[in-house]
This record gives C-alpha cells, sequence and structure tokens, in this order.
C-alpha cells in the first residue's frame, strides 16, 4: 500500500512539471510572434527629426498602405486619368476582400469620391481595391505604380504589393517612410487633407466612421491622419496635429492596443511640440514627379545578356519626358507676304548690285535734257506736277535775295557734304554760287535710272501751278536765260534751290513756288527735287535731303517788303517722328545700304514712311530706318522678328 501511495505521489509530480513544461513551449511561441515597435516623430514645417526608435527597420505597414492609395488616385485626378465622378465598376476581386470594408457587390457601380471617402475614413479594404482597378486596371500594376512613387520620395526602404495593406510576403515599410508619406499628403494635396480629420462622411451605399475618432476628439489639435491593423503588425497610426504655428507628424508601429498606441502617439506629439522651435521658414519637400503610365518609346531597358560583361542586370531607366514650358508659336504668314525663297534673295542680290552700277556710271547731262524734253500732249493730259527742271546758267554775280527761316537738318548736311564726290563738267567751281549748286544737284537727280529700286514717293511731294490758260502738262522744263540783273534785286542765295520763275496772275489766289528770278520770256512752274551728287566710287545710296526751302513769288517791287518764309519738310522727325529700328551692324556702309534696300522691299506695309539711314558706329555701320512714331517703329520690329529678322526699336 505504501509502494502504490509512493508512485501516485511520484507520477503526479511528473505530471505538474509536464504540464508546465507544455505551456512554457506555449507561451513562448506567443511572444516571438508580438509585433516589433518602432517610432518616428519629425516638424512637419521642415522635416527635422524630432524623436525615433526603429525608425528604419522594416515592419508590416498595414492599413498605412491606404496613404499612398489615396496619394495616387489624387495625383490621377489631377493629371485627368480619372475625376471624382467617375463610375467604378466593383470587381469579384475587390468586392471579395476581407474586413474592414464598405460592403460592395460584384458589378456595382459607384462614384470615385465614394470609394475615396470609404478608404480614408473607415479604411475599407474593398474600396482600396477599387480604387487600384480603377486607375491602372489591376492591382498588381497598381502596387508598380505605387512602388515608383515611393522612389521618387525617398522611401528607400519599402515595398509595396497590394493597395489596402493586407499582410503579404514582401509588403513591408518603416516608420520612417511612412512619416515622409503622410508629410508629402499635408504639402502636396492640402485640398484632399480634411478627408483625414472628418469623424464620419456619407460613403454613397453607407455611411462610414472614422477608425481614429477617438484620437481626433481627445488630442487638441489633431486632424489626421491613418490607422492600420493587422495581427503580423500589430496598432499602428500615423497622426498629425498643430498647435499654434507648429506641426507636428507622429508614427507608431507595434502598439499592443488602441488606448496603448494613442497613449504613445499623444506622449510623443508632446515631445514633438516641445523640441520643434516657435518660428521657423516653412520648407515644402519637394514635390515627386508624375507617376503616371509611361509610353514604351521613352523608356530605355538594358536587358543582361548570358556572357555578357558591360551590360548591368536588367536596369530600366525612366525619362521623364513632360513638357515644362509651351514653345513659341511659329509667326502664321499673312496674306500679302511670302517666305523669302534663296531663288528671291539671289535675285534681289543681282537687282541691288545692277542699281548700283548704274547709279556709279551716270548718263551724260545732255542725253538725259534731251529724254525730257518732249513735252506731254495738252489735249490728252490734264495738268501735272514737274518732276525734274534743269536750270540756265547764273547771270553775274547775283546777290541774295531770301535766307533759310530754320537750320537744315544734320541729314541734310550730311548729305551736301559728302566726301570724295566728283563735281560734274557743268557744275561751277564756284561754292558760293547757290543756283549753280541747284543746277548741279538737279541735273545728278535727272541722271539717276528710271530703274533703279526706290521706295513709293512721299505724300508730302510740291508741286508749283502754271497761270490760267496756259496750264499743260510738262516732264522737265528747262528755265530760259534771264537778263542781267540789278544788283539790289537779285535773289539771295540758297542751298536748296534752284532759279525758275513764274509770273503772278492777278486773278488768281497767290501760289506758293519754289524760289524766284528776274521775269523771263516765257516763265515755266516747276519742281525741284535735290538729291545729291553721285560719286564716282562705289558708295551707297545717301538718304535725299529732307529739307527743302520755299518761297513767294513776288515781283521786283515788292521784294523790299518782309515777306515771312514757309518752310516745308519732306519726312518732318517731330511730331513723335523720333524713333528709329535698327537691323544690325555691318563691316562697310555698302552692306548696311544694301540690307535695308531688302528689307524696305519685303516690309513695305510698315516702313513705307521712314527713312533708310546708315550711321558710323564704332563697331561698324549701323542700318536704320528712322522718321517713324513708337507704334510705327515697334509694330515693323514685330512683323520683323516674325520673319526671323533681328532688330531693335531706338527712341529719342
Amino acid at each position: 500500500m505504501g509502494r502504490v501511495s509512493a508512485c501516485f505521489g511520484q507520477c503526479t509530480r511528473w505530471t505538474v512539471w509536464a504540464v508546465v513544461l507544455i505551456v512554457v513551449q506555449l507561451a513562448m511561441p506567443l511572444a516571438a510572434l508580438a509585433a516589433p515597435y518602432a517610432d518616428y516623430v519629425i516638424d512637419a514645417r521642415t522635416g527635422e527629426v524630432l524623436h525615433q526608435e526603429n525608425a528604419n527597420t522594416r515592419l508590416h505597414p498595414a492599413s498605412l498602405t491606404k496613404m499612398m492609395t489615396l496619394y495616387i488616385a489624387f495625383e490621377a485626378i489631377e493629371h485627368g486619368e480619372i475625376t471624382l465622378d467617375t463610375k467604378v465598376t466593383i470587381s469579384r476581386h475587390a468586392a471579395s476582400q476581407p474586413p474592414s470594408k464598405l460592403g460592395l457587390r460584384p458589378g456595382q457601380q459607384i462614384a470615385l469620391r465614394y470609394l475615396i471617402r470609404a478608404a480614408a475614413i473607415k479604411s475599407a479594404n474593398d474600396a482600396a481595391t477599387a480604387i487600384a482597378e480603377a486607375i491602372e486596371g489591376s492591382e498588381p500594376a497598381f502596387a508598380r505604380r505605387m512602388n515608383r512613387m515611393a522612389k521618387a520620395m525617398g522611401m528607400t526602404r519599402t515595398n509595396f504589393v497590394n493597395a489596402n495593406g493586407l499582410t503579404a510576403k514582401g509588403h513591408l515599410s518603416t516608420a520612417h517612410d511612412m512619416t515622409i508619406l503622410g508629410r508629402h499628403l499635408f504639402y502636396d494635396y492640402p485640398q484632399y487633407y480634411n478627408l483625414f480629420s472628418r469623424t464620419s462622411a456619407d460613403a454613397g451605399i453607407a455611411r462610414v466612421y472614422h477608425t481614429n475618432r477617438r484620437f481626433l476628439a481627445s488630442y487638441k489639435g489633431a486632424d489626421g491622419i491613418k490607422t492600420g491593423y493587422t495581427s503580423a503588425a500589430g496598432f499602428n497610426l500615423t497622426a498629425s496635429a498643430q498647435r499654434g504655428s507648429k506641426r507636428v507628424i507622429v508614427t507608431v508601429f507595434g502598439g499592443k492596443s488602441v488606448a496603448s498606441r494613442n497613449a504613445r502617439v499623444a506622449e510623443l506629439m508632446d515631445l514633438g511640440f516641445a523640441r520643434s522651435p516657435n518660428r521657423v521658414a516653412v520648407q515644402k519637400p519637394p514635390r515627386p514627379p508624375y507617376s503616371g503610365k509611361v509610353d514604351d518609346d521613352v523608356m530605355v531597358v538594358a536587358e543582361a545578356r548570358p556572357g555578357t560583361k558591360t551590360l548591368p542586370a536588367g536596369k530600366v531607366i525612366r525619362l521623364n519626358t513632360a513638357v515644362k514650358v509651351s514653345p513659341r508659336p511659329r509667326p502664321r504668314p499673312g496674306p500679302e507676304t511670302a517666305p523669302e525663297t534663296e531663288e528671291l534673295l539671289l535675285a534681289m542680290q543681282d537687282t541691288i548690285e545692277a542699281v548700283l552700277t548704274e547709279a556709279q556710271d551716270p548718263p551724260e547731262p545732255e542725253e538725259a535734257l534731251a529724254r525730257t524734253e518732249e513735252p506731254a500732249e495738252p489735249e490728252t493730259l490734264p495738268a501735272q506736277t514737274i518732276e525734274m527742271a534743269a536750270a540756265a546758267p547764273a547771270t553775274a554775280d547775283p546777290e541774295p535775295g531770301f535766307i533759310q527761316e530754320t537750320a537744315p537738318q544734320p541729314e541734310t548736311l550730311a548729305a551736301l557734304a559728302e566726301p570724295n564726290a566728283e563735281i560734274s563738267p557743268e557744275t561751277p567751281e564756284d561754292p558760293a554760287d547757290p543756283v549753280a549748286q541747284a543746277v548741279a544737284l538737279a541735273l545728278a537727280d535727272a541722271k539717276a535710272p528710271e530703274s533703279s529700286l526706290r521706295p513709293r514717293p512721299s505724300p508730302f511731294r510740291m508741286a508749283a501751278q502754271t497761270a490760267p490758260g496756259t496750264e499743260q502738262p510738262v516732264e522737265v522744263a528747262e528755265a530760259t536765260k534771264a537778263a542781267p540783273a540789278e544788283p539790289d534785286t537779285a535773289p539771295e542765295p540758297t542751298t536748296l534751290a534752284s532759279a525758275v520763275t513764274e509770273e503772278p496772275d492777278a486773278s488768281a489766289p497767290a501760289e506758293t513756288v519754289i524760289a524766284t528770278i528776274e521775269p523771263q520770256a516765257e516763265p515755266v512752274a516747276t519742281e525741284v527735287r535735290v538729291q545729291p551728287i553721285a560719286p564716282s566710287r562705289p558708295a551707297p545710296l545717301r538718304i535725299r535731303p529732307e529739307q527743302v526751302v520755299l518761297v513767294s513769288s513776288a515781283s521786283p517791287a515788292s521784294r523790299d517788303q518782309d515777306v515771312p518764309l514757309e518752310v516745308v519738310t519732306r519726312v518732318s522727325t517731330s511730331g513723335g517722328r523720333e524713333w528709329a529700328v535698327s537691323v544690325g551692324r555691318f563691316p562697310s556702309s555698302y552692306e548696311a545700304e544694301r540690307r535695308l534696300l531688302q528689307i524696305a522691299l519685303t516690309e513695305t506695309a510698315t516702313l513705307d514712311e521712314s527713312l533708310r539711314k546708315v550711321v558710323k558706329r564704332s563697331g561698324g555701320y549701323e542700318a536704320q530706318f528712322v522718321g517713324l512714331t513708337r507704334d510705327m517703329a515697334e509694330l515693323a520690329c514685330l512683323r520683323l522678328q516674325a520673319r526671323a529678322v533681328e532688330c531693335d526699336v531706338q527712341g529719342p
């Protein structure tokens, strides 16, 4: 009997030890399965790290994954891939996701805005999967886009496999990376951030409530962001709060319960607000590039082949080819302009050279006068303006009879003072004889070839009228020789007028003509167009003198009276016509004048009222169109720039 009792007691002890051993063995795996802990605290304004623990340990993110799902959805809406009102058809795969879920059915259609609310507030897994399929067509394709965006943000230790965060092999992240993602959500899409602070919202088929509403209600300043829970991850939370000018973002991984997790997050929030400065410049994170669909023609794939040592293994380089700046549109061709082809430019060059050659070798004065002595028939043509006239040789020593009212312009002086200019045989050598100079200038103008390329005549052309009853169309007329004039009644010298005369008519109103001399046998009214004598050496075409002096005709008896003189200019630089358009500098004046002629021929709409001018500068010869108003100069320069011609508007 004693032996039985001893055996029973020994067996009992062995049984107790066996039970204890079994309990210990069962408890050890449970302890091993407990989720590891990690946290990360930053100042959201600058990204400064305020506290961290195991921040770079790769753990299960759980439903914190939905922050990236929503970020991609906001990006797709912004770039027009989808809209908030787009109807999404629910697939079987999306409807079969485990809770938490909205309760979607296969084939059901629901607006994207309701799916976003369900994923952000209720953390619905079926809604997150439906969003992924609506944007990329399948969840694996959406996961690849999530990984591209994660790398662009600097989430170097994150890899996504699905869109809802359910535990899967390789689906890992860190507290550091999730904090970075939460900061991008706040700064990149502030218009959608208020979703994370709502305690409830309408999700279309049901009203959903926030999974983190207790923390939002208990902690002052809290306004988001996202919770997450799985058995492998524990209780996770990425939270953000603002107090005054400070904003702190906290991420906690591996909480043991909702209460303990919220308490730890509140503790870390207080720590962050205490360590962050009161005043600091906000430094927003750089926004990552667009992660949407990439065309095949902009992807460069390096494939590793067996036996090769130069190519890396499976490296993909993605190029961002989005246009950041719109190119300048090409100018629309005008109805009156044609593109300057090479043939047109060559023909223009030959024409200009021919004109310059002909201008350098003018015909004899006698030939020019002979061509113009034949008058037009009076019964067939009306009275016309005289184009050119050659005056007779001056009488002996005429005395000045009139004066110039205003000083000639610089262009006039420059034209009259042309260096190295030869004097024709018909021009007297006495430079003080104004009538002889006028005759020489008129003859030089008559020698100009009729086929030369000239701008259209100025609207300020002046004409003298003949007496009634004697009007007849005359192109060129030669004044008759005058009798010797008395010293006290001879006309005064001038530099810009030739001597012609006209008998006044008492029955007709007084007309303004060009200069006068003593009465002659057959007075003829003429107009003199003055131009410098063409030099013997190759020289550019000069601008005609801008100033013509006119006086009133009067009889010798009335010359002693003081009659006010009237000055008429061909093109004035007053009244706003003080602007010019410069088309560049050239090594020689010949090239500058040649360029002016080319541009004048191609742009007649805006430059027909301008004058061509070549100004010698330190860096060469500058080609200018002068005598323009500011509006005319700016318009002409814009039209030239449209023709790819460099120009510059110059003011007074």
